[in-house]
């Protein structure tokens, strides 16, 4: 991260940050060796729902994914949802399969490349110097030039091949459609997907995990995990090296944020209407419960933002983005969006809170949302979505069909919800007359780094920068840039 080293009004804007997607300012008020607030800048404006207005609905297949591009797929998939959602059409068993196979392949490989080169090179900073663990740290994860980055740059490439046999390319795949995907698996294809996830296993197994998927998976316990971590050579899986460090540096002490967890549910599941790999809810901390999630609640505060508008929060599907750059109380050209008038947070962390797994259930119930909760759960997806990959090639039935036709009404509303990498995002569709009269998008980095709403309530990692220790001397934390860097934030898809 390159800090300017501005003062203003007696706060620190700190940025570009470095190893994000995107552009992002974070100014910080501190005191007594501790962050006291902070406020989170999203300022690049994109416009990308401006864009939309006024094209036929199908065009939103061949823009939206340009939104970005290390999750196109996913932006991809909600279009397509979103128009199969007016068109009252559902994929086929193979369509479906397909479906999660491309948005599992993304999600999963932004894991990856998440973990090994955006978040662990810090632990290879200078101010980490004086640390007995700092030199191993350093000679694994250094940026570009540390050992894990010649191993996993190789083995995500091998993996992406996933993309080319059922998308054609990667990113901005026009496969994707809203009944299923116009392109189809044949016997030998079906072969060679198999083949792609199963040596994705095997590296996942021999350097990430040093163990296999299904033993990570059903770890289920905080003593389970400890024993775990304790019971190798932390050198002999990436992931054990990590819970050594959190252990030392107390990064369950880190960042920690709202403890209210949304998910829209992940994988779509084939024959069960409704119901998904990961399920949908959110996890409300003051019940210690999951609820429906309230979707007509949904708004977006433009309080904060560089947007005009009324001063009523909106529903997305009554949305605007009309940009007001002149608004003396804004900062960012990111919107607000809360559930309910609440902030939530959004991710795998979220994912598995909803969904139940016992073992993030206990270490949130242990400390709450922090820097270490978020990586681990970002792991554990990738053991637990794996070996469901598998099951959906296994599932493929050559000769039947991958795609259901869809014709959208000249006039209707509709509504893609899909789970990204980084969490919960969603397309709000309007047509009128055969054409696109709104289109409004909230991406996971619009919830999870939202700027203050009407209320004056910060939002989720503006909440959980507070108490970040800062170091004598520091001008640019690093404990800042943990947390930062455990929600993986994306700004390009922040801002539209």
């Amino acid at each position: 991260m390159r800090t300017d080293g501005q003062q203003i009004k007696g706060r620190t804007l700190l940025g570009p940050f470095n190893r994000v997607e995107g552009d992002l300012e974070v100014q910080l008020d501190t005191g007594g060796g501790r962050v006291l607030k902070a406020w989170v800048r999203a300022p690049l404006y994109r416009g990308f729902e401006q864009i939309m207005q006024g094209k036929v609905p199908d065009d939103a297949l061949a823009i939206t994914p340009r939104i970005c591009g290390i999750c196109s797929v996913s932006q991809s998939v909600a279009a397509a949802y979103a128009l199969a959602d007016m068109a009252g059409v559902t994929a086929p068993p193979n369509g479906q399969h397909c479906l999660n196979l491309l948005l599992a392949c993304e999600n999963l490989a932004d894991h990856l490349t998440h973990f090994y080169l955006f978040f662990m090179p810090d632990f290879a900073r200078e101010v980490y110097a004086g640390e007995r663990w700092h030199a191993a740290a350093a000679n694994r994860f250094t940026a570009i030039k540390g050992t894990a980055a010649r191993e996993i740059l190789p083995a995500r490439a091998a993996f992406m091949h996933l993309m080319g046999t059922l998308g054609g390319h990667w990113p901005h795949t026009l496969n994707l459609q809203p009944g299923g995907v116009n392109k189809g698996v044949d016997s030998r294809e079906k072969i060679r997907l198999l083949t792609v996830v199963q040596q994705f296993r095997r590296f996942l197994e021999a350097t990430l995990f040093g163990d296999t998927l299904e033993a990570v998976a059903t770890l289920d316990s905080i003593a389970a995990l400890e024993n775990w971590r304790e019971s190798g050579n932390p050198a002999g899986g990436d992931f054990r090296h990590f819970l050594h460090l959190a252990h030392e540096l107390e990064l369950d002490k880190l960042g920690r944020a709202t403890d209210r967890f949304m998910s829209y549910g992940a994988y779509r599941q084939v024959g069960n209407e409704g119901a998904h790999l990961f399920a949908q809810g959110v996890w409300q901390p003051d019940t210690g419960s999951v609820q429906a999630i309230p979707f007509g609640e949904i708004r977006e505060d433009l309080h904060a933002s560089w947007m005009g508008g009324g001063a009523e929060p909106l529903h997305p599907s009554r949305g605007m983005t009309l940009p007001d750059y002149s608004k003396a109380e804004a900062y960012s050209w990111n919107k607000a969006p809360r559930l309910a008038g609440q902030v939530v947070e959004t991710g795998a962390l979220a994912r598995q809170m909803v969904d139940g797994h016992p073992l993030i259930r206990a270490l949130v119930a242990q400390a709450g949302g922090n820097v270490q909760n978020r990586v681990v759960a970002r792991l554990l997806e990738l053991a637990l979505v794996v070996p469901q990959m598998e099951n959906w090639i296994r599932n493929i039935r050559p000769g039947e069909r991958f795609y259901q036709p869809a014709k959208i009404p000249a006039d209707a509303s509709g509504a893609g919800l899909v789970e990204a990498a980084r969490g919960s995002l969603g397309h709000w569709v309007t047509v009128r007359n055969q054409y696109i009269l709104n289109y409004q998008i909230i991406a996971p980095t619009s919830w999870n780094f939202s700027p203050r709403d009407r209320n004056g309530a910060p939002g989720a990692l503006e909440q959980a920068l507070v108490n970040a220790p800062v170091r004598s001397g520091e001008s640019e934390p690093i404990s800042v840039q943990h947390i930062v860097r455990s929600f993986d934030p994306c700004m390009v898809c922040t801002a539209h």
